[in-house]
């Protein structure tokens, strides 16, 4: 996970017209960890309901996530305990985490640093954060992979995807291109 400076990111803006479209990028960004076995940090901006939890539930279930996903707007996180099947090129199954991240609650930035999160996001684990803009203020967070703003529009949503890193720049190809597919 890189936390220094990265070079000019690219952008993308997807249209998302109904909630099925954002569930739809859910599946495509799980198709990618599941094609290159590798975590991302995902940042989730957007206002109360812009659909930040839907695009994370649609990931995690075609991560086969089985039950009820929760918010994590309470508890802070929500941990589950991913099993990528093997591969032509990969004999066993992947053991990957995912950290479900909602800092909304956070009014101080340090909050993030007495929470004890730091750990979590060394680059071994999927997580996905909203409202990282509570806990980045004082630059706590690392460089996220993909920073996807969500907006509300008269007919649906936008999402803005940002890739900040190698890794988020390999997904967001794959999954802008598979978006025109």
């Amino acid at each position: 996970m890189s936390h220094g400076p990265v070079e000019p990111a690219p952008e993308t803006i997807l249209a998302l017209a109904t909630p099925a479209d954002t569930e739809a990028l859910g599946t495509r960004l799980a198709g990618w960890i599941k094609r290159t076995r590798l975590p991302l940090l995902i940042f989730l901006s957007g206002d109360l309901g812009a659909g930040k939890t839907c695009l994370a539930r649609a990931l995690l279930v075609a991560l086969g996530v089985k039950g009820r996903i929760k918010s994590p707007s309470y508890a802070l996180v929500e941990t589950y305990e991913l099993a990528l099947e093997p591969d032509a090129g990969f004999r066993d199954h992947l053991r990957l985490y995912c950290y479900h991240f909602d800092f909304y609650r956070f009014v101080d930035p340090r909050e993030w640093i007495d929470a004890g999160f730091r750990d979590y996001l060394d680059g071994s684990n999927l997580c996905l954060v909203e409202w990282p803009e509570n806990a980045a203020a004082a630059g706590h967070l690392p460089v996220p992979d993909l920073a996807i703003r969500l907006t509300p529009l008269d007919s649906g949503r936008s999402a803005h995807v940002l890739a900040a890193t190698d890794r988020g720049r390999a997904c967001l190809a794959d999954v802008a291109f598979s978006q025109q597919a």
